[in-house]
C-alpha cells in the first residue's frame, strides 16, 4: 500500500476496515452521466481482460455495501463489455472549476540490493513498525495523523525522519534488511512496497505497514527553486543524477521530507490500499475522497514516453499521500527497469470516467 505515500513520482517532486461509511459517501457533484458511446475507446480495449481485473479486486471490494451485489454477479460472468455495460452507469469527471482534464503521473515497484546483515555496503536499514509507534485520537497528535510514542509519561509525536535517522541504536528500531543506497530508499518509501534482492539472489517483498505521522514536503520543488533542477530534469531519473553528483548534499535534501515509511515482509508482488495485488497498467491509485476502492475508471491519457494515446478500463486500488482531486491518479507500471523508465516520466493529462454500479 502506498501511503501513499504511496507518493507519487513528478508532481510529488513538483508539488510535493469497516468501509461501509467510508465508501458510501457521495462522488463529487461536478460529475456528468455519459452513455459508454459517448467515451472514447472504451469499446476499443480488451474489457475482458478488464474484468479479470475488476474480479480479482472485487475479492476485497465486495466488502464495500455499493459493490456487493455487481461483485457478486461478476462471479459468473466472462463477456466484458456485456457486463460493464449492463451492470453501470458512466460517469464523466469534472475538478472544480468544471475542467475535465487533470494530473496523471505514474508509481512502481522497485527493486533495491540488500543484504540481511549491515556492513560497509549495505548499511541502509529497512525497518518494521518500531516498538514504540503508537496509533491514538491523542489531542497531542493532533496535525501527526494519530502517530506518536510514550514519552517521559506523555503521548509525543513521533520521530521525524532526521531524528529516525540519527538514532540507528535506537532499541526499537529492527531492521528486514539493509540496502547500498539511501536515495533508492527513499524512493521506496515513496512508492510504499517494492522487492529487496540478496547477494544469494533470494528476493524479499517489502510491503508498507506504518508511517511516523508527519506530512511530507517536497523535495523536488525545493531543488526546483534552488536552480537544482531545470523543468525538464523534472524527473526521477533527473533527481537520481543529480543525487549522484552532488552526494554531500543528499541528506540535507531528503531531511526536507520529515515523513518516514515502515515495512513489513510481504509473501505477494506490490499491493495496493485495497489490499490485493496490483495488476501492471490496470490498476490505479485515487483520491479515495472522490472515487472508492474497487470502482472502475476508464483512463484517457498518454504514454509518457511514445505519447500515444492510452484509453483503457482500470480498477482503483491504491492511494497516494500526493494523490488529491477529482481528476488525479496515479498509473502502476509494474515492476522492473521499463516500469521505472514509464513512471519516473509519466506526468501527463487525462480525463477520467468512473464507472458506478446501477
Amino acid at each position: 500500500m502506498r501511503f501513499l505515500l504511496l507518493s507519487t513520482l513528478i508532481l510529488f517532486f513538483i508539488t510535493g476496515c469497516s468501509t461501509k461509511n467510508e465508501t458510501s459517501k457521495e462522488y463529487h457533484k461536478q460529475k456528468e452521466p455519459v452513455s459508454f458511446n459517448e467515451i472514447d475507446g472504451f469499446f476499443d480495449d480488451d474489457l475482458n481482460y478488464a474484468l479479470e481485473v475488476f474480479k480479482k479486486d472485487c475479492k476485497k471490494a465486495v466488502k464495500y455495501e455499493q459493490f456487493t451485489k455487481v461483485c457478486q454477479k461478476a462471479e459468473s460472468e466472462t463477456n466484458g463489455k456485456k457486463f460493464f455495460t449492463s451492470n453501470f452507469q458512466a460517469y464523466k469527471l469534472y475538478d472544480s472549476n468544471s475542467n475535465d482534464e487533470g494530473t496523471i503521473t505514474g508509481y512502481y515497484e522497485p527493486l533495491l540490493y540488500g543484504s540481511l546483515k549491515k556492513t560497509a555496503r549495505y548499511k541502509y536499514p529497512v525497518y518494521k513498525i518500531p516498538k514504540d509507534l503508537i496509533v491514538s485520537d491523542d489531542p497531542s497528535l493532533k496535525g501527526s495523523k494519530s502517530r506518536g510514542k510514550m514519552l517521559n509519561g506523555k503521548i509525543v509525536p513521533y520521530d521525524s525522519r532526521v531524528e529516525i535517522e540519527n538514532n540507528p541504536n535506537n532499541p526499537n528500531f529492527e531492521a528486514i534488511a539493509y540496502v547500498d543506497d539511501k536515495v533508492d530508499l527513499f524512493f521506496l518509501q515513496i512508492q510504499g512496497s517494492g522487492k529487496i534482492q540478496l547477494e544469494d539472489g533470494r528476493l524479499i517483498n517489502v510491503a508498507y505497514a506504518e508511517q511516523n505521522g508527519r506530512s511530507y514536503a517536497s523535495i523536488g520543488s525545493y531543488m526546483f527553486s534552488k536552480g537544482y533542477l531545470t523543468k525538464e530534469d523534472l524527473s526521477v531519473q533527473g533527481m537520481k543524477k543529480w543525487f549522484n553528483e552532488n552526494p554531500s548534499k543528499v541528506d540535507d535534501i531528503l531531511n526536507l521530507n520529515e515523513s518516514y515509511v515502515f515495512f513489513r515482509v510481504s509473501n505477494q508482488n506490490a499491493t495496493g490500499a485495497l489490499n490485493t495485488v496490483l495488476t501492471p497498467k490496470r490498476n490505479l491509485a485515487v483520491d479515495k475522497s472522490v472515487i472508492a476502492l474497487g470502482t472502475p475508471v476508464f483512463m484517457s491519457t498518454k504514454d509518457p514516453l511514445t505519447k500515444k494515446p492510452i484509453k483503457q478500463l482500470m480498477v482503483a486500488a491504491d492511494v497516494g499521500g500526493a494523490i488529491k482531486g477529482e481528476i488525479r491518479a496515479d498509473f502502476f507500471w509494474g515492476f522492473g527497469p521499463q516500469a521505472f523508465e514509464y513512471a519516473g516520466r509519466m506526468k501527463e493529462r487525462g480525463k477520467m470516467y468512473v464507472l458506478l454500479p446501477k
